[in-house]
């Protein structure tokens, strides 16, 4: 019988490490075209298509970005800044809200959880966010416009909030504040030490959207040196597009240097790779945080 449990065992483990290796090829495969596409000339794709190899190396496309490095240099400054911040700041906000909302002995619990939720199911939309930030805050043309909207999320506060009713038992903080430690101590000494994997997981999904975003430089700011990487990409992007348009009339020889095609998948590598360089680091916690916090508390 355990000779048979053991044979069972590792054909599971073999059939389990083929199908990961096949998943793993399938997501990383797409990755390393992006990368060989971004280094052929333009023309070549057009023929041939995409390849695993680069079919005629070319780096007209990184050229392109790179003609005015200022310009990218101030573009990974604003979005370094405005991640790191922001997820900071975030993290600290969503986990005191997530600390109040999942203690018992909050009077108004309820009542604070129903108005996140609330504003989950309706929402003013993109004219009063933009006339409160523009108007009444004054923060046009400044870091906090683009800190601000992104910086808390009730998805992540509930997530957080069932994994603290998951994974922190309510008696670690009633022996805490028996023994004479106030809440914002016991928050800090006791609590945030034990979200470490919640932590880290929604820290990345902030991140990500951080870097991602290019909508509230468009919106919000106007400096050409406070515009953000993903905006600064958009906007070469827009112009090739623009300049393809006007010369569609001149002949393709003349076009065939044009690094259109490739100009996508480099602005691709170019801001993608600070983002896959840190998931490394979180990982290990990442499915603990987002499977716990998935457990419903």
């Amino acid at each position: 019988m355990k000779k048979r449990i053991g044979r069972d065992w590792a054909a599971f483990n073999a059939i389990g490490h083929v199908y990961l290796t096949l998943f793993t090829l399938i997501c990383v495969i797409p990755f390393i075209m992006i990368i060989s596409g971004s280094l052929t000339e333009s023309s070549h794709i057009t023929r041939h298509g995409y390849s695993i190899l680069p079919g005629k190396l070319s780096t007209a496309a990184y050229r392109t970005f790179f003609n005015s490095p200022e310009a990218i240099l101030y573009g990974y400054r604003v979005t370094l800044i405005v991640t790191a911040a922001g997820t900071l700041c975030g993290l600290i906000l969503t986990s005191m809200t997530s600390y109040v909302l999942y203690r018992r002995d909050f009077k108004y619990r309820n009542k604070f959880a129903f108005y996140l939720y609330f504003t989950t199911l309706f929402s003013g939309g993109l004219v009063p966010l933009y006339i409160i930030m523009t108007k009444y805050l004054q923060l046009k043309n400044t870091y906090l416009a683009l800190i601000l909207p992104n910086m808390m999320s009730v998805f992540y506060i509930l997530i957080m909030r069932n994994f603290m009713s998951a994974s922190i038992h309510d008696s670690l903080v009633e022996s805490a504040k028996i023994d004479g430690a106030s809440d914002f101590y016991v928050y800090r000494m006791i609590i945030m030490p034990l979200l470490k994997p919640a932590l880290a997981c929604i820290g990345l999904f902030m991140g990500v959207q951080y870097w991602n975003d290019w909508s509230s430089s468009m919106l919000y700011i106007t400096r050409e040196y406070m515009f953000s990487l993903q905006y600064r990409l958009y906007r070469i992007l827009t112009a090739a597009d623009a300049l393809r348009e006007m010369m569609g009339a001149v002949p393709d020889e003349m076009l065939k240097d044009m690094p259109t095609e490739t100009t996508k998948l480099a602005m691709t590598v170019v801001s993608v790779g600070p983002i896959v360089l840190a998931y490394p680091f979180v990982q290990k916690y990442f499915v603990g945080g987002i499977m716990v916090g998935a457990v419903k508390g």
